[in-house]
């Protein structure tokens, strides 16, 4: 049996500040959205260097507060980028070693999702 690649479905709760999160400070890009009616909540997906996230507005969809965790073998250039853009209500550090082998950097976006962007630790220094 095979499976095909997964793609996670996060809660937001505000259209724009989504957009400021995941497009202006992370630097994703919005692939494509939906909504069944002019007035309804969104559903998207965005996408960076392989990763797909699903974002939804749509109650029910998802809860808020999930964690992904998300393969960046450029980690700590990732992380300069993330530092140099100033982004208010983010300023993430260097990445830490973990006891299991990795080096990860985690971010929480504005609706309490966690983002783990993680790399082998003897891969990206």
């Amino acid at each position: 049996m095979a499976f095909g690649p997964t793609t996670p479905i996060l809660r937001i709760f505000d259209e724009a500040k989504a957009r400021e999160f995941y497009v202006g400070f992370l630097g994703f890009t919005v692939d494509w959205e939906h909504r069944f009616a002019d007035n309804a909540p969104i559903y998207m997906q965005v996408s960076k260097a392989g990763c797909v996230l699903h974002l939804s507005e749509h109650y029910g969809d998802c809860s808020p507060g999930a964690a992904v965790r998300i393969d960046a073998p450029e980690l700590d250039a990732f992380q300069r980028e993330l530092a140099d853009k100033q982004y208010k209500y983010a300023k993430p550090g260097p990445p830490q070693n973990t006891e299991w082998g990795t080096r990860e950097l985690a971010i929480r976006d504005p609706f309490g999702n966690r983002l783990i962007f993680s790399t082998r630790a003897d891969s990206s220094r």
